[in-house]
């Protein structure tokens, strides 16, 4: 097959579209899918130049990628649950490729109606949306709770899962998204405007995006009890500063129910995650380069 594959880190011009790739091996319990569109998110250029070796170690040459759609093409011998010729999204490895194994159970159904190509920039940013508000910081109805980044994919989801919950949302965004932040229906924080954090009420919890210094002044006006939940960094000795509050990374997981639950509310227009551009799977080295720039927003990279 045909994928695009990583022999070094470093930029984004170590990413090599090559055929002559080893399909791959179908388990018992996995499904083989024919790519129809994968997606270009932070941590895969993160990972890409080697800042993230720590948490994500690859053996290279690898193939990136952690979302897929596309159509089923083989079925591992226990699997019950998808056919050949079903519509499919999920969270995956290697999905930069013409075929991906998944595991079933990381499978959802794609829902009638949806957009089988971009429904590859659901999976990830859904998941760790809705994880960092659930999970990470433990959301409950009536609760209160600041979203940084909140026009970003992530933030997005997060707070479409925190109004689900029930809970009091404000969306953190720069002074000059203010207004744009507002369709989202909630309550609106300057977040770069030292001024206005400090005169923010205390939360139950903040769900951050963005790390760095503002995380940190954020994670102060956390309520004691309450929970931060980062999908970031933080920088050193934040944490220590504030030791009755609850601080929890997210690592999304899959969670096919919910992935399939997040691509019937963009379908019905619950919810909006924008895709920016569609880029060709080979174009995926100019992909990276868009979004390590900031200038490239939400990408997905389609097969064919």
């Amino acid at each position: 097959m045909k994928a695009v594959r990583l022999h070094e880190y470093g930029g984004p011009e170590k990413l090599v579209f090559e055929g002559g790739v080893p399909d791959p091996v179908v388990g018992d319990d996995s499904v083989l899918v024919a790519v129809a569109a994968t997606s270009v998110n932070p941590i895969d250029w993160k990972v890409r130049s080697g800042a993230r070796q720590k948490d994500f170690p690859l053996a290279l040459p690898a193939i990136l990628g952690k979302d897929v759609s596309g159509v089923v093409c083989a079925v591992g011998a226990n699997v019950r649950t998808f056919k050949v010729g079903d519509r499919v999204l999920g969270m995956a490895d290697a999905a930069y490729a013409e075929l991906v194994a998944v595991e079933a159970s990381a499978l959802a159904h794609l829902p009638d109606g949806c957009d089988l190509v971009d429904a590859a920039a659901i999976p990830l940013v859904a998941m760790t949306g809705e994880q960092l508000v659930r999970l990470s910081a433990r959301g409950q109805r009536g609760q209160s709770i600041v979203v940084t980044g909140a026009l970003g994919s992530v933030g997005r989801a997060a707070v479409h899962t925190a109004r689900k919950l029930g809970m009091h949302v404000v969306a953190g965004v720069r002074a000059a998204q203010l207004t744009a932040a507002a369709a989202l229906g909630v309550e609106t924080l300057a977040i770069d405007d030292p001024a206005a954090i400090a005169g923010c009420a205390t939360v139950d919890a903040v769900v951050d995006t963005v790390g760095g210094e503002t995380a940190a002044a954020l994670l102060a006006r956390v309520k004691d009890g309450g929970s931060f939940g980062y999908a970031s960094f933080l920088p050193a000795g934040s944490v220590e500063r504030h030791p009755a509050v609850t601080v929890h990374r997210v690592f999304a997981r899959p969670d096919a129910a919910k992935i399939r639950e997040f691509a019937a509310d963009v379908r019905d227009g619950r919810l909006v995650l924008p895709v920016s551009q569609r880029m060709p799977l080979r174009a995926a080295a100019e992909a990276h380069a868009l979004l390590e720039r900031g200038g490239g927003g939400k990408i997905v990279l389609v097969n064919g």
